[in-house]
């Protein structure tokens, strides 16, 4: 692997398990930290930003594949031969496509309201907004924050991207993620493509949203194929970023997740 992806480090113990946190799309490690500091009193956590995203090289084209390779390399890096993967959305399909290739190397999954699962395109308005973003022309996030707003109304959306826009040290300002690239190969991202035959048969738990419409009904047959051993938890009154609208429920409930998958 020519590259390696942007991560740290928490290390518990010598002989604690280990966890890896992946985020979603346009995120950064920052945005699992409600589950990483409760993770750390149990575990050894290792959080990264995936290819593209955060302070990771941006690469040639997206893939899951790249995003297993990542993952797998840091694991070899710190001598860890299985550890628990923990993905939120886009994360969760590079968590689950791990299991799927490396079954050896993950001892369970938590897999936060995404299925495996091919899913039509939604992300159009987002990218087209931040395309309209002037960056010549910002002098503040609150600038930049002012140009999305034509594009995207909900602020809790609008602050979640500004958190990857940082200054040079020449003064300007930039998007941590690869915004061209992730466009360019977003069917890598909103597909899911199994390997043939593929099956993970180590426990699994599916976190769902109540309010989301990303793991619905007519997902439970290639969720039963793929994870045969899966389950399912539902944090009601929640949308699609469950683990930052009840970060203390969600929490929990990873954490329960990993101690009884030991």
């Amino acid at each position: 692997m020519s590259f390696q992806l942007h991560h740290q480090v928490y290390s518990h113990s010598e002989n604690a398990p280990w966890v890896v946190l992946i985020h979603g799309l346009f995120g950064n490690l920052d945005n699992l930290t409600v589950l990483r500091k409760p993770l750390s009193e149990h575990f050894n956590v290792i959080t990264l930003d995936l290819p593209d995203h955060g302070e990771s090289p941006h690469v040639n084209a997206f893939t899951m594949a790249l995003c297993v390779e990542g993952i797998t390399a840091l694991l070899n890096k710190y001598n860890v031969p299985t550890a628990h993967l923990v993905g939120h959305s886009l994360g969760g399909k590079a968590a689950m496509m791990t299991a799927l290739l490396s079954p050896e190397r993950v001892t369970s999954l938590v897999v936060i309201d995404i299925a495996p699962v091919n899913y039509p395109p939604h992300h159009q308005t987002i990218f087209k907004a931040l395309r309209l973003v002037d960056l010549s022309q910002v002098q503040s996030r609150k600038d930049a924050d002012k140009q999305l707003q034509s594009g995207i109304e909900e602020a809790g959306v609008r602050q979640f991207l500004l958190k990857s826009l940082y200054q040079t040290e020449a003064g300007n300002w930039q998007w941590r993620f690869n915004l061209a690239g992730l466009e360019s190969n977003y069917s890598n991202i909103s597909e899911f493509n199994a390997p043939e035959n593929a099956c993970y048969q180590g426990p699994v738990t599916f976190i769902k949203g109540g309010n989301s419409d990303y793991i619905r009904r007519e997902h439970q047959s290639a969720i039963a194929t793929l994870f045969p051993h899966a389950k399912a938890r539902i944090v009601e009154g929640t949308g699609h970023w469950l683990h930052a609208e009840k970060p203390q429920v969600v929490a929990k409930l990873v954490e329960r997740a990993l101690l009884t998958a030991q």
